[in-house]
């Protein structure tokens, strides 16, 4: 089950989904639109080995916006810190965005209960486009959970994202064993 606006607002209020900063006009009928953070990221090497630590380069994007190319995978992030402590966010492009030719995440699209941070953005697009800080990027859906959590994610002795950052992460496969 999705939850509604008035279900967002109400756990909102119970401290069960916090938004920072949260923004009223933000709120959709069962989503809330989250923003393109000014960091930015890329992979240093070309090709990449999950087995490895592959190291990204920082940047920022500025008020002139940022030109996104084809065949490059960018690592953005959102303006708003999130916490959900008793749903599962789903994080969905907009489909303005999507209209655009931008893919936001390649495949990691659900947060777990319990994730506490901003939101790394696995950026793509089809043909270049220029991007700007501050624009709705996507859509945050919660559904609920039915059934006691005994695992929550920001407990998880072995979760690889639980550093609260302002900037992209890049992937932490290499911290897996295979």
């Amino acid at each position: 089950m999705i939850l509604s606006d008035k279900k967002i607002k109400e756990g909102i209020a119970k401290g069960e989904i916090i938004i920072q900063p949260f923004r009223p006009e933000c709120l959709g009928t069962n989503s809330y639109d989250v923003h393109l953070g000014k960091n930015f990221a890329v992979y240093k090497d070309h090709i990449l080995d999950a087995r490895k630590h592959n190291e990204i380069e920082h940047f920022e994007i500025g008020e002139e916006g940022f030109v996104l190319h084809p065949n490059t995978l960018y690592l953005g992030v959102t303006e708003e810190y999130t916490e959900t402590h008793n749903s599962v966010p789903f994080l969905e492009g907009k489909s303005s965005v999507g209209r655009l030719g931008i893919d936001i995440h390649a495949t990691a699209g659900k947060g777990d209960v319990g994730f506490c941070n901003t939101w790394t953005l696995e950026i793509s697009c089809t043909h270049p486009v220029r991007v700007y800080p501050g624009m709705p990027i996507g859509q945050l859906i919660y559904f609920m959970v039915e059934g006691e959590i005994e695992n929550y994610y920001n407990k998880k002795k072995n979760a690889k994202y639980n550093e609260r950052t302002i900037k992209p992460v890049e992937s932490m496969m290499w911290k897996n064993s295979f």
